[in-house]
């Protein structure tokens, strides 16, 4: 079986059958079929490169979509945010518009207070001179005029501002014109003149003096061993020498004087000290002076010059008498002048608050 296998002819084989196509084949189809397979070729070539192209236009295209949702949702986002901010600063400006109006009224506020209290001190230091000035004039009073001086200026040192140096300045020089002035101390007149006053009633007359003394003469203490004729000598000794009194009173006659007409001596003494105080207040220096020569006439005739009591009143009388109650007082006016010209040189306008409020 074999054999006869291997004896059969072999069949034609593929690339004959392919030989034998081309050579029936005239040059033409040849060429013909060259052309075919090369536009063949080319329409292949140029479908896989338009696919390869539409792949790649697929891809960037994918790409590009992605990209625009990504922009957009960017851009979204960046919308919201600027929103966001423009909320934000319309929110910062009225705040800034609000903190600027607050800050104007602020200012107007601040500027109204420190005028206020400027017119409060000037109106103050103006209220001090004018008493300084008022107790020259009346009471001529000294003392109390540069005390109230010198509170003006204190007033004016402790607001701290350049613009009243000026003013300082003119009040100084009015309280040293005061310091310059001879001391007169109305005041301690008027303290002593009262006390003397008060005192009349307590002065003793000169009658007085005999009872006063005859009070002050203590008994003679009598002696353990003293017998009863002795005792009874010594007793009647004492009793002869109280009943006569020689003494050199220095005047003609001492003046004997009624309860009714004592009470009506020291009366009229108070009231020629009162006339003296109400002389020196209104600066009568004669009619002062002549009270007093008065009071000390009748005080060293009717009442005991050799007690204590009328001693130091009569002292007091001579004293006062001598001391001044006149000098010629300077003009003071010079600083109240300056502090009204001031006042009414910067007088505070209007502020913007101001017109706010009456606006509203």
């Amino acid at each position: 079986m074999n054999d006869q296998t291997l004896q059969q002819p072999l069949p034609e084989t593929h690339p004959g059958k392919i030989t034998a196509v081309l050579a029936r084949l005239s040059l033409t189809q040849m060429t013909l079929a060259v052309l075919v397979v090369v536009f063949l070729w080319q329409w292949l070539d140029e479908h896989r490169i338009v696919s390869d192209m539409q792949e790649q236009l697929a891809k960037k295209i994918a790409e590009m979509d992605g990209s625009n949702k990504a922009n957009q949702l960017l851009l979204a986002q960046s919308q919201g945010e600027v929103r966001e901010l423009s909320v934000k600063v319309g929110m910062l400006e009225a705040h800034f518009t609000e903190a600027q109006n607050q800050r104007a009224a602020l200012e107007a506020l601040y500027n109204d207070l420190s005028v206020s209290r400027d017119e409060t001190a000037l109106a103050e230091v103006e209220q001090m001179l004018l008493i300084a000035g008022q107790q020259l004039q009346l009471s001529a009073n000294v003392k109390a005029a540069l005390i109230a001086m010198q509170n003006a200026d204190s007033r004016l040192q402790r607001m701290d501002r350049p613009a009243f140096n000026g003013l300082r300045k003119v009040i100084s020089q009015d309280m040293v014109k005061l310091r310059a002035l001879p001391g007169v101390d109305i005041t301690g007149i008027n303290l002593q003149l009262d006390n003397l006053i008060a005192d009349v009633d307590e002065l003793p007359l000169v009658y007085q003096q005999h009872s006063a003394k005859k009070e002050e003469i203590k008994p003679t203490v009598a002696p353990k061993s003293e017998t009863f004729w002795q005792k009874l000598l010594r007793e009647i000794l004492q009793d002869i020498k109280q009943l006569v009194r020689i003494e050199d009173t220095g005047k003609a006659e001492i003046p004997l004087l009624p309860p009714n007409q004592e009470f009506f001596l020291r009366e009229n003494l108070k009231l020629r000290l009162l006339s003296a105080r109400l002389a020196m207040l209104t600066r009568d220096e004669e009619g002062f002076r002549q009270e007093l020569k008065t009071a000390q006439l009748w005080t060293s005739r009717f009442f005991d010059v050799k007690s204590t009591e009328v001693m130091h009143a009569l002292s007091v009388l001579k004293k006062i008498t001598a001391a001044p109650i006149i000098i010629e007082l300077p003009d003071v006016s010079t600083s109240l002048q300056a502090v009204r010209n001031y006042r009414m040189t910067h007088e505070p306008k209007a502020s913007p608050l101001t017109h706010t409020k009456a606006a509203k």
